[in-house]
C-alpha cells in the first residue's frame, strides 16, 4: 500500500510545480535576441491591418458627417502667434456652433492616435485647453487618453506580444522584472510610471498586457496618473493665451517646456515650437 501513496504524492508535487511556473510572478523572463524577420504571422498581420482599416474608415466616416465650415483658415497651419490666435478663434466658433459633432471628431481623432501610437497627442491636449478651458479641457483629455490607452491595451493583448518583443526586447525584460518585484503593490508602481517619465506612455500601453498587468489596475493607474500632466499642459495654454490677450507679452515659452516634459516619447517637439515662433517679433519674450 505504500507504493500508491508515493505515486500520488509525486503527482501532487508535479502539479504544484506546474501551477507555480504558470503564475505571472514566476514566469520566465524574455530571453534571447529577437529574430531579424518580421515577427507577425500572416494571420496576425491581417488582423492588425483589419483593425487599422476599421478605425480609419470609422474616422473618415465621422469626418464626412462633420458640418461644412466657412472658415478656410481652419485647415492652415499657424506660422506665428497671430495665425495661432486666428486658428484658435475659428476653431472655438466652430466648436460652439457644432458642439456635438466637434466633440465626436476630437475624441475619435485622439483615441485613434493613442490606440496606434501616433505622435502628436500633446497638441490635441493643448487644443482642448485653448478651446474649453482648464476644467473641461482636463476632463476631456483624461477621458480620451484613458480610452485610447485602454484600446491600445486590448489591441496589444490580441496581437502585440511578438511585435513588442521585436521592437523593445531589453526594455520589455526590464519592465517584466520590475513588475515581478512589485506585484503586491502594483497599483502604486503603475501610478508612479504614469506620473513620472520613467518609461514612455506608449510602451506602457502596449507592454502592460504582455507582462500580465490586470486591466483594472492599468485603467485605474492611467485614469488618475494622467491628471497631473494633463492639468499642466492644459493650464499652460490657457495662461499663455490670457497673457497674450491682456498684456501683449508672451509667456508661451512655458508651453515649450511642458511639451518636452509631457511628451515622454521625445523632446524634439519643443525645439520645433521654439523655431516656429522665432518670426514672432521682438515684443514677444520666449522664456525657455
Amino acid at each position: 500500500m505504500a507504493a500508491p501513496r508515493i505515486v500520488i504524492t509525486d503527482v501532487g508535487r508535479q502539479r504544484d510545480e506546474e501551477s507555480a511556473k504558470e503564475t505571472p510572478t514566476n514566469k520566465k523572463p524574455f530571453s534571447g535576441k529577437p529574430e531579424g524577420r518580421f515577427p507577425l504571422s500572416q494571420w496576425e498581420l491581417a488582423a492588425a491591418l483589419s483593425v487599422v482599416l476599421l478605425f480609419t474608415m470609422g474616422l473618415f466616416c465621422i469626418y464626412l458627417t462633420m458640418p461644412h465650415a466657412e472658415y478656410d483658415k481652419i485647415l492652415r497651419l499657424p506660422r506665428n502667434l497671430s495665425d495661432l490666435r486666428v486658428l484658435k478663434d475659428h476653431l472655438a466658433t466652430y466648436a460652439k456652433d457644432y458642439q456635438a459633432q466637434f466633440m465626436l471628431g476630437y475624441c475619435s481623432t485622439y483615441i485613434f492616435m493613442q490606440t496606434f501610437m501616433i505622435p502628436g497627442t500633446i497638441f490635441m491636449s493643448l487644443l482642448a485647453g485653448a478651446l474649453f478651458g482648464v476644467i473641461r479641457g482636463v476632463a476631456l483629455v483624461v477621458f480620451t487618453a484613458t480610452t485610447g490607452a485602454s484600446s491600445c491595451y486590448f489591441l496589444s493583448k490580441l496581437i502585440g506580444r511578438p511585435l513588442v518583443f521585436w521592437l523593445w526586447p531589453e526594455k520589455l525584460r526590464f519592465f517584466q522584472a520590475e513588475i515581478a518585484k512589485r506585484r503586491e503593490k502594483l497599483l502604486n508602481y503603475m501610478l508612479f510610471l504614469r506620473i513620472t517619465p520613467t518609461l514612455p506612455n506608449t510602451f506602457i500601453n502596449v507592454a502592460s498586457p504582455i507582462v500580465d498587468i490586470p486591466f483594472h489596475i492599468f485603467f485605474t493607474a492611467t485614469l488618475f496618473g494622467l491628471i497631473p500632466a494633463s492639468y499642466i499642459t492644459v493650464r499652460a495654454i490657457v495662461v499663455a493665451f490670457r497673457r497674450i490677450g491682456s498684456s501683449g507679452k508672451s509667456y508661451i515659452g512655458v508651453i515649450f517646456m511642458v511639451t518636452g516634459i509631457s511628451s515622454k516619447e521625445g523632446s524634439f517637439m519643443r525645439l520645433d515650437l521654439i523655431l516656429a515662433l522665432r518670426n514672432v517679433g521682438p515684443r514677444f519674450r520666449i522664456t525657455c
